[in-house]
């Protein structure tokens, strides 16, 4: 019976977010332009679970450009109203479009000029009438076995508030590194790590020349710790690059006179490479990929800049 119902209300929420899908028109390009167009925040706001929805499509607006913050309506008419100030843009949630805490704010935005944004079920209610923008969020049933608790109700309200914040993203031309500004902790904060953050550098870089002999090669591969070296030209391009595990093949096949010979006849040439501005995970899917556990790190001219190690990566926490 448990799973079921389970069933049930997974089949009815998701067809009320394919229902709406369905509904969505000019009316959401115009809540865009206008979301686009406020110089202040998106003052997001909603009584009960609608303000719960309201605070999570704030946080959303907030973390993808658009800045945003939550109003609860019942403080606002006891002296929060000040939180909005001209420039700012009101996100109204309210399923029934008649909850009175709401249509109380209504005169002192319209007042400042604020323009008006509201997400209810209802095209008809009084707030769909007063806002400059509605955007219809109805269901044909709630997922509640007693068609009592907003279930289906608050799931739309969520989607479309996804739906606004997503597609503000992409008109704003969000990126992936402003995405990083914003989030500099956390699982997501690991996930943006880029490789300058976590790559040896400077003097922790092992370099040798091309004509640099196996001994002097194995001394600096022992000094750096990193299990292995770049061979560069004069200039500090990269012209390859020597392992452990080409130590070993190379011992394999010339024995102790490994030692007469020199970088250049003992580097892998063309090496797998990375720049310091690719995320770290790239860095790390690479290294599972070639089964390697360093990448040189290059400019565009094919310069070191430094080296990324598997246990760099470790130490971020991102395996």
């Amino acid at each position: 019976m448990s799973r079921e119902t389970a069933r049930k209300v997974l089949e009815i929420e998701a067809q009320a977010i394919r229902e709406m899908a369905a509904r969505v028109d000019e009316s959401f390009d115009r809540a865009i332009d206008v979301l686009l167009a406020c110089a202040g925040r998106v003052v997001a706001t909603g009584m009960g679970k609608s303000g719960i929805v309201a605070q999570k499509v704030s946080a959303t607006l907030a973390s993808t450009g658009t800045p945003s913050l939550f109003l609860h309506p019942a403080e606002a008419i006891h002296g929060d109203l000040g939180r909005i100030v001209r420039g700012d843009c009101v996100l109204a949630i309210s399923y029934s479009g008649e909850t009175q805490e709401l249509l109380a704010l209504v005169p002192a935005i319209k007042r400042l000029g604020s323009p008006l944004l509201a997400l209810t079920g209802r095209p008809r209610s009084t707030l769909a009438a007063t806002a400059d923008v509605h955007l219809d969020v109805s269901i044909r049933e709630e997922a509640c076995p007693l068609g009592l608790a907003p279930t289906a109700s608050t799931t739309a309200a969520l989607a479309m508030g996804d739906a606004l914040a997503m597609a503000l993203l992409e008109r704003r031309g969000f990126t992936v590194d402003d995405f990083a500004v914003l989030h500099p902790g956390g699982e997501i904060g690991k996930k943006l790590v880029r490789i300058e953050d976590v790559m040896h550098r400077g003097d922790q870089v092992p370099r040798v020349a091309p004509t640099a002999a196996m001994r002097d090669v194995l001394f600096e591969m022992t000094r750096k710790r990193l299990g292995m070296t770049t061979v560069v030209d004069a200039q500090g391009r990269l012209l390859g690059m020597i392992s452990d595990g080409d130590l070993r093949r190379q011992m394999e096949q010339h024995g102790y006179t490994l030692l007469d010979r020199t970088a250049e006849q003992c580097m892998t040439r063309d090496p797998l490479t990375i720049t310091r501005t690719q995320l770290a995970t790239a860095a790390l899917g690479l290294m599972e990929q070639k089964k390697i556990t360093s990448l040189p790190v290059v400019d565009g001219g094919g310069v070191v800049e430094g080296v990324v190690h598997l246990h760099d990566l470790w130490q971020t926490e991102m395996i």
